[in-house]
């Protein structure tokens, strides 16, 4: 019987790249000493032999120093802080540590966290957030990632990723479809949508549920403006500007995620524009401070805290041979800035 290969080491890295295993140690690391064009080459060099930084197979659960390693897109947002909570809800219970990074969602920024969570020899990642709809955007992130898993690291996502890896998929689309189901019931049809960024599949997902809503009516995507934006409280301040200078005659605006809401609301209030007897303001994800808003805020909520714990709860179990999917549920939870549609003037 043939002898099973061995794991690739850092020697046999530096070998194939033609450097010192001090230089591929730092390349790898992302220290400084290195040109970016040697370091590169030798993360070139890694993924083609399949190796990852301080390889090991020691399971989560009996090591007494593990570190879980979180990559969200945005810490300041609401949405990932009760992901972060839950995770580390989790993580207290199994004596686990939670490192936390920050992507701002950049694939080259996350990959770069990905290669440093392992450098340091994280147990396990989780990616929170959105994957991106072009593949090609996470393919070097997945061959990584794959490559730590098969050195006995474990990984989960939090979104639709193009990773393999245990995923948890919060209910997007359908969360698109009912709070614009919830518009068309009170009467709104000149609707606009202020949406993240296309890359996103979060935005692509709840933009196909906006379409699904709407095609019930017999109405059509086509028929609303959609403006695409920064997925952030200043993304939905500039896009209601923007609306609402284009398109006057709009009565409700859906924005694709709680704080661009946040953002839409201030520019009403500094219009002087009644919500809801004038314009209804609906979003996605129902933070915690939605409710506390004047007018507090009519989102769908999707389980925050619980895809967190999962996600973690998912990574803590053993690799299966067909990666797992859970799917979120969501409810849409009806407050202040929604009202029917106002009666156009004589």
């Amino acid at each position: 019987m043939a002898k099973p290969r061995s794991a690739p080491r850092l020697a046999d890295v530096a070998a194939r790249a033609g450097v010192s295993i001090a230089t591929a140690s730092r390349s790898l690391a992302g220290r400084e000493g290195v040109s970016e064009a040697v370091a590169a080459h030798v993360r070139e060099i890694a993924l083609q032999l399949g190796y990852v930084a301080n390889v090991h197979a020691r399971t989560l659960a009996g090591g007494a120093t593990s570190t879980v390693g979180l990559i969200v897109h945005e810490i300041g947002d609401p949405y990932f802080a009760e992901i972060a909570s839950g995770v580390i809800e989790v993580a207290a219970q199994r004596g686990l540590t939670v490192q936390i990074c920050h992507s701002a969602r950049d694939p080259r920024t996350e990959l770069h966290q990905i290669r440093t969570l392992i450098a340091h020899r994280t147990d396990a990642i989780i990616v929170a957030g959105s994957g991106y709809t072009e593949p090609a955007l996470q393919a070097e992130s997945n061959a990584v990632l794959q490559a730590f898993q098969d050195g006995g690291g474990r990984v989960a996502v939090i979104g639709r990723h193009f990773l393999a890896a245990d995923a948890v998929r919060p209910d997007n689309e359908a969360a698109g479809r009912a709070v614009t189901a919830h518009l068309l019931e009170l009467g709104h049809r000149r609707i606009g949508v202020i949406a993240g960024p296309a890359v996103l599949t979060t935005v692509a997902d709840r933009l196909a549920g906006v379409a699904a809503a709407l095609a019930d009516r017999g109405l059509s995507l086509a028929d609303v403006p959609v403006l695409h934006t920064d997925f952030t409280r200043n993304g939905g301040h500039a896009g209601a500007e923007k609306l609402l200078a284009e398109h006057p005659d709009l009565t409700a605006l859906i924005a694709l995620n709680d704080v661009m809401a946040i953002g839409v609301l201030s520019v009403l209030r500094a219009h002087g524009i009644a919500v809801p007897q004038q314009m209804s303001v609906a979003g996605v994800d129902d933070v915690a401070v939605a409710a506390d808003l004047a007018p507090s805020l009519t989102t769908v909520r999707l389980p925050m805290t619980e895809m967190g714990e999962l996600a973690l709860t998912m990574a803590l179990k053993p690799p299966s041979a067909r990666k797992r999917r859970k799917t979120t549920g969501h409810e849409l939870v009806v407050r202040d800035s929604t009202g029917p549609a106002p009666t156009p003037a004589p």
